[in-house]
């Protein structure tokens, strides 16, 4: 036992020694190492990059994909309009009308069934309606083809000046109160003159329709392109222009009176809705044109006496003695020493006729004829008598 009061000393454990001691160097313990903030900022920023570039390019492909969605879309409405029509009955039938009126102008050659005593002859109808004149043509019925052995055949185009818009209109099948307008034109050829030529262009102007609808068709042949339009209106006043060129107020010895009239349309112009008005100072005649026909681009002349009346290059005659508006010899109804000679015309929706072309002669004018001598247009204003002007050569028809 050890003494009271004297150290204890301390001896190692069997198998303990010091040098069997993990030494621990607590002063030169490291810390845990980790990345720096400005690299952890790169990386995060690297990483929120690509996930905007893939969210983007995500949007991309979205927005790409839609639009093309669209697109069909948009072609298979239009399709379905085209095959179906809209939903206005209306537009439905204009739009059907001037397809169907296209397609019968240019499937084959057409048809003509002249007018017999008291109806249409039948067991008569041809094929070649582009060989009978104006007159015939108006009075008949004719749906106008243009097409022979496969191709736009020029002398049916030629051929319908000798056609009305009604009576053509009416041949497509048309309804009541449809107006037309059809032009042709050479868009590409061989021949670069012959680019921008319009074969045909005539009928009523859209500007003055409520609705219209358009089909065209191009024809290639003999080193050309051929554009036909076909518009189709609903309405529209009727571009009608008809001028008076030239009046013989004071014939010679025994010849008639007589008024040449110029259509400057390519198409046909019915006389139906036109008069003639001849006022003096002591009364006047009026005259109201319920049949006839002037082809286009052709003259006719209007006289008292068709006997013995010069036509020149006049396409027809047309007597009006029989109307007692132009007279013959001694017979004198157009006022020798002054007058006014009025053409009119009357829109099928209007009450009143307007002044087409006015002639006046005498009075003020200082247009005062001897015999023999006539009036003569010069091709500017139709109501304005500074426009015409003695001739002692007439020229009838020419």
């Amino acid at each position: 036992m050890p003494r009271r009061g004297a150290s204890k000393t301390h001896r190692p454990r069997r198998g303990l020694g010091c040098h069997n001691l993990p030494i621990w160097n607590l002063s030169m313990r490291q810390p845990l190492q980790s990345p720096s903030l400005p690299l952890l900022m790169r990386v995060e920023a690297s990483q929120s990059l690509k996930r905007d570039e893939t969210a983007l390019t995500a949007v991309i492909e979205f927005l790409s994909a839609f639009a093309l969605f669209l697109m069909i879309l948009t072609a298979f409405l239009s399709l379905a309009q085209l095959q179906m029509g809209s939903n206005d009955p209306n537009v439905d039938r204009i739009d059907r009308s001037a397809v169907q009126g296209l397609d019968r102008l240019t499937s084959d050659g057409g048809w003509f069934i002249p007018m017999g005593e008291t109806a249409l002859d039948y067991p008569n109808a041809t094929s070649e309606w582009h060989l009978a004149d104006a007159e015939s043509l108006e009075d008949g019925r004719v749906q106008t083809g243009l097409i022979n052995d496969g191709i736009l055949d020029h002398q049916r185009i030629r051929a319908l000046q000798n056609v009305s818009e009604e009576n053509m209109a009416a041949g497509l099948g048309l309804d009541d109160g449809y107006t037309l307008y059809l032009s042709i034109t050479v868009i590409e050829s061989t021949n670069l003159d012959r680019i921008g030529t319009e074969v045909f262009s005539g009928g009523t102007d859209r500007s003055t329709a409520s609705s219209s609808s358009t089909a065209n068709r191009q024809f290639s042949q003999e080193g050309e392109l051929l554009q036909i339009i076909l518009e189709v209106h609903k309405g529209g006043n009727k571009n009608n222009d008809l001028h008076v060129t030239e009046v013989m107020v004071r014939p010679s010895a025994s010849g008639p009176e007589w008024i040449e009239i110029y259509n400057p349309n390519d198409f046909a112009l019915s006389l139906r809705g036109w008069s003639l008005n001849h006022t003096t100072s002591s009364g006047g005649n009026n005259l109201l044109f319920k049949s006839g026909v002037i082809s286009g681009h052709s003259t006719v002349l209007m006289t008292g006496d068709s006997t013995t009346q010069a036509s020149g290059n006049a396409s027809q005659i047309i007597d009006l003695s029989q109307d007692s508006f132009l007279g013959v010899g001694s017979i004198n109804l157009l006022a020798d020493g002054g007058g006014v000679l009025s053409l009119r015309y009357t829109q099928i929706d209007e009450a009143m006729p307007y002044d087409v072309c006015r002639i006046e002669w005498g009075g003020d004018t200082g247009l005062f004829m001897v015999l023999g001598q006539s009036l003569e247009w010069d091709g500017n204003s139709t109501t304005s008598s500074s426009s015409w002007s003695i001739q002692s050569t007439p020229t009838p028809g020419n």
